[in-house]
């Protein structure tokens, strides 16, 4: 079992616009060499993490609330936040506040031998990779620059850097880059 934090991205390390936007990804539509990708890694997925923003942007960019049959997911999904949010009728989502290490452990169970993804936020992923519990990477890198919205990963990693382990690239649009994420140093000593 793997924790992955599987995302696009600008080159210049973003995920959205300043105004939650997607549509700098969404102008590539579909590229054909990369059809089989999310369907592959959905099938080794057993639990979903994602943030508050993350959660509300696919609840109004789906129109779930009214169309509740169009949530996107069938794996259980954990929902980090701290406000009170919109229920999905029938999904199977369950709302999560503070330390992610007590729920990662609930998420492994249910995963059983499948992998943890980390939909997002960067800040999300951040925060288990500040707990030792991001394993992996997996970027498809738009030739996209924004000038500022939501950072990839909010974090500083320098002295375990990350290692490339895949480098694939999809026409002339997307490079998909997957990263081994190192143990940190002070967390080796604790496990």
């Amino acid at each position: 079992m793997k924790t992955q934090y599987y995302t696009a991205t600008s080159i210049n390390g973003y995920l959205a616009d300043e105004d939650n936007s997607l549509d700098w990804l969404f102008q590539f539509g579909e590229i054909e060499s990369m059809e089989d990708d999310y369907p592959r890694f959905i099938k080794q997925v057993g639990a979903i993490a994602m943030g508050s923003t993350t959660y509300e942007w696919i609840i109004e960019h789906e129109n779930l609330l009214e169309e509740p049959e169009k949530w996107p997911y069938e794996t259980p999904t954990w929902v980090f936040s701290s406000r009170e949010l919109s229920v999905v009728k029938r999904a199977d989502i369950r709302f999560v506040q503070g330390d992610v290490a007590p729920v990662h452990a609930e998420m492994a169970e249910a995963a059983g031998d499948k992998n943890v993804w980390l939909v997002g936020g960067g800040d999300l992923a951040g925060q288990f990779h500040d707990q030792g519990l991001l394993d992996e990477i997996i970027l498809s890198v738009a030739p996209v620059m924004l000038d500022s919205g939501a950072q990839l990963f909010p974090r500083e990693i320098t002295s375990s850097p990350l290692k490339l382990i895949d480098v694939q690239q999809h026409s002339d649009v997307f490079a998909v880059l997957t990263y081994e994420v190192p143990l940190q140093e002070n967390l080796k000593s604790d496990g």
